[in-house]
């Protein structure tokens, strides 16, 4: 059975904890969190103590996104097996850093990106790959939540402490999603504002993504004005639709989970409401699906499927072009 350390145990940090022990491959051997824990478990009195424990095979990364790159880099250099929540960095070039000392290392290294597996975007991604409807045409996407005024004192608002705002803490699952299911984009346009809450970081972007080859066009918009918690996301094809609305989340604040799916017609009279097929997700296994990956990974000396380095390095390289939109940057 694998050991696993744990560094940050605040809500991540406990949630993946929780789905570790409730499988069977793997146990928590050390916890480190610079808060105090009320905890069985051993307590490390520093990162550097789960890090260098010669017991431990696994680190899990669960803390501020300053610190994951660092970290991820440090345990790998350690020999241990290494799972870092998002971001992955603060850029594209921090990841391809990552990426090297990983090949050096010849460890597992996946990030959790757990959005891919949700059931809903499975069923998804399987319809695509059919091509049932036909290809891709566009694909849209918005997320949003609300924040008040208490927001100013979380690290999130902070720059240097999070390296982004709406886009790298919720945008960015969406933007993984559009990769997962359109595949790359070699052209970005954006408007990345602080329309209200005039913080260090973004309170809203507006993107649009295209593939100059293929011609799919992806449009974002990821917001902390939405004033309540949303999530859609809609892709369009030749002959059909997915659209997906609300999502299963520990919060449980974005409403019931539900896929529709409809064919397209050409000529009119045009679709119906009542020509669509809904499904209703009730539950979400996708942490626990992301966990039992990373040990299945770890037990057949492969790499991870879902939320590899190369699935980071694509991402943030869209992000890094995203925020070269941002007011006073320079953009190439």
């Amino acid at each position: 059975m694998l050991k696993v350390g744990i560094i940050g145990y605040g809500k991540m940090g406990r949630i993946r904890h929780r789905e570790i022990i409730t499988g069977d491959k793997a146990e928590v051997v050390s916890i480190f969190d610079p808060v105090e824990i009320d905890s069985c478990l051993p307590c490390a009195t520093i990162a550097d103590e789960v890090i260098e424990n010669s017991a431990i095979d696994a680190v899990f990364i669960c803390t501020p996104n300053y610190l994951n790159k660092h970290l991820t880099v440090q345990a790998l250099k350690a020999g241990k097996h290494v799972f870092c929540e998002k971001p992955p960095a603060f850029n594209a070039a921090d990841v391809e850093e990552v990426q090297a000392v990983e090949k050096v290392s010849g460890k597992v290294l996946m990030y959790g990106f757990n959005h891919r597996h949700h059931e809903s975007v499975q069923h998804m991604k399987k319809t695509i790959s059919s091509q049932e409807f036909g290809r891709v045409l566009w694909m849209r996407g918005r997320y949003g939540k609300s924040v008040d005024e208490s927001f100013y004192n979380n690290w999130r608002s902070k720059k240097d402490l999070a390296g982004g705002g709406i886009l790298i803490d919720q945008g960015i699952h969406m933007l993984d999603l559009f990769l997962y299911l359109g595949g790359d984009f070699d052209s970005v346009h954006a408007t990345v504002s602080n329309l209200y809450w005039h913080l260090e970081v973004e309170d809203n972007v507006f993107a649009t993504l295209e593939n100059t080859k293929t011609g799919i066009t992806a449009s974002l918009h990821s917001t902390m004005t939405q004033w309540r918690h949303m999530f859609s996301l809609e892709v369009f094809m030749e002959k059909g639709y997915l659209v997906l609305n609300g999502l299963n989340t520990s919060s449980d604040t974005y409403g019931d989970e539900v896929l529709t799916i409809a064919r397209n017609r050409s000529a009119a009279p045009a679709a119906t409401w009542e020509d669509e097929e809904h499904i209703t997700y009730h539950t979400d296994e996708s942490l626990k699906l992301e966990v039992e990956e990373f040990f299945s990974s770890i037990d057949d000396g492969r790499m991870v499927r879902i939320g590899s380095s190369g699935d980071a390095l694509q991402l943030m390289r869209i992000v890094d072009d995203i925020y070269s939109f941002r007011k006073g940057a320079v953009h190439g």
